[in-house]
């Protein structure tokens, strides 16, 4: 009788252990399609990303150097490039109204939304001849980071570091998904003038090798969602800690009803 309530225990385990465990298949990115009838090559050929937009309510990093320090000083919203980053961009950055504009010292209102950043420093090069000759403007956006929230190792905000950063390395960042994330269900969310637009992936899959959205751009969010069973998952596994401290306790209980026997 013992015997047999002990086997039961152990199928018990074996199904919930069996159970808590995520496929390979379920973990493993750029899975063959069937339905792709183009080669990976050309896949990566027609990627052509574009370039971030300045948005309104962006900051704009404006470093201004001309032979005279004293015109630089007039001109720079802070004297030390190295020191930028978010937390300090309202004091040492020019923010971008509502309406798209920056507002510079002595020369007035520039609109930037809608340019990119080399767009904005060719704009702000004609703009600053009429007050400084030899000038070389530098420009950077200071709010360069993305959001990994949901199912990763590390959620967080991070900060891009190079102008591109593809799907697969801003995941990196995060230290990758969790082994309990939905690859077919990744959510990209990103800020547009008309409101923000949401683009679901499938990781599995290498049609995304072609899609406008390979590319992360700034203020972009990455949602991963949990597996649809992984909160039956992460119950059965404390289920079969469970079963196995009682096995073990009806094991020793049995080695001692045999030797008083």
């Amino acid at each position: 009788m013992r015997t047999s309530h002990t086997r039961f225990l152990f199928v018990l385990i074996a199904v919930f252990t069996i159970s808590s465990c995520v496929s390979k298949k379920k973990l493993t990115y750029l899975q063959p399609d069937a339905d792709l009838s183009r080669e990976l090559s050309e896949l990566i050929n027609h990627v052509t990303p574009a370039d971030y937009e300045v948005k309104p309510y962006d900051y704009l990093y404006i470093n201004v150097v001309t032979p005279d320090p004293r015109w630089s000083e007039m001109f720079n919203a802070s004297a030390g490039e190295g020191t930028i980053s978010e937390e300090s961009a309202v004091f040492i950055s020019y923010p971008v109204d509502a309406r798209g504009y920056i507002k510079i010292p002595y020369v007035g209102k520039i609109l930037v939304a809608g340019d990119t950043v080399e767009e904005i420093s060719a704009k702000l090069d004609e703009a600053f001849k009429s007050y400084v000759k030899d000038a070389a403007i530098r420009v950077r956006l200071v709010n360069n980071t993305i959001s990994l929230i949901g199912e990763f190792n590390n959620p967080g905000r991070y900060r891009l570091e190079k102008d591109r950063v593809t799907i697969f390395e801003a995941l990196s960042l995060g230290g990758d998904l969790s082994d309990y994330s939905d690859r077919m269900k990744i959510q990209l969310i990103r800020p547009t003038e008309f409101g923000p637009v949401i683009k679901e992936f499938r990781l599995r899959d290498r049609s995304i090798l072609s899609s406008e959205y390979y590319y992360v751009m700034p203020n972009d969010i990455i949602y991963a969602p949990p597996l649809r069973g992984r909160t039956f998952q992460m119950n059965a596994f404390i289920y079969s800690l469970a079963l196995g401290v009682i096995n073990m306790g009806l094991v020793i209980y049995a080695l001692i009803e045999a030797q008083r026997e």
